[in-house]
């Protein structure tokens, strides 16, 4: 891994690309301060002498570049499309890919603060994209489902109650030790 600096943030590069979430969401929030300090404002005019050539006109959608897997529809009055993505989960890695999605689903109704929730659906996501591999790291799956397990212990334990369901303690309980047997 390599480390250099790139204006007041400590940048790393590696083959092993992880998105900074948090980092991301504090480099935004200092962006937007500065744009609200010093707002941004342009005059645009048209010039009547210049010309920009000839003018193509196109009756149909016009397409740049790759379109794998995108769908189009054009002149409908209504439209049904649907696409099927799903991908088969490695043998062996059904009941932590399930462990996963409950837990996923659960989160949002234990009280787990909007940062935590983002953060852990994107750990989740990680599980479930490496489940779908021929041949999934094991070690992947062990580090993100700690992470998840380590969103729901304060929940488990009572450490934090604040806009948690009744029976979330024991809610955050099975899911962990859901986690923890599937792996």
């Amino acid at each position: 891994m390599e480390l250099y600096q790139q204006g007041r943030y400590l940048v790393a590069r590696s083959s092993g690309f992880k998105i900074n979430r948090q980092g991301i969401r504090k480099m935004m929030e200092e962006i937007q301060r500065e744009m609200d300090r010093y707002p941004v404002t342009a005059r645009v005019e048209a010039d009547p002498d210049v010309s920009f050539g000839d003018t193509n006109v196109f009756n149909g959608p016009v397409i740049h570049g790759d379109v794998r897997g995108s769908q189009l529809t054009w002149g409908n009055n209504s439209v049904n499309q649907s696409q099927d993505q799903s991908k088969p989960i490695a043998p062996g890695f059904e009941a932590i890919a399930q462990a996963v999605v409950d837990t996923l689903r659960q989160l949002p109704t234990l009280g787990v603060s909007d940062e935590d929730l983002e953060d852990a659906s994107a750990v989740g996501e990680e599980v479930l994209n490496e489940v779908v591999q021929p041949e999934p790291e094991r070690g992947v799956i062990r580090r993100a489902v700690a992470a998840l397990k380590g969103y729901l212990a304060p929940i488990a334990t009572g450490a934090v109650a604040a806009g948690a369901v009744t029976g979330g303690e024991e809610t955050a309980r099975v899911l962990i030790e859901r986690l923890s047997t599937a792996l």
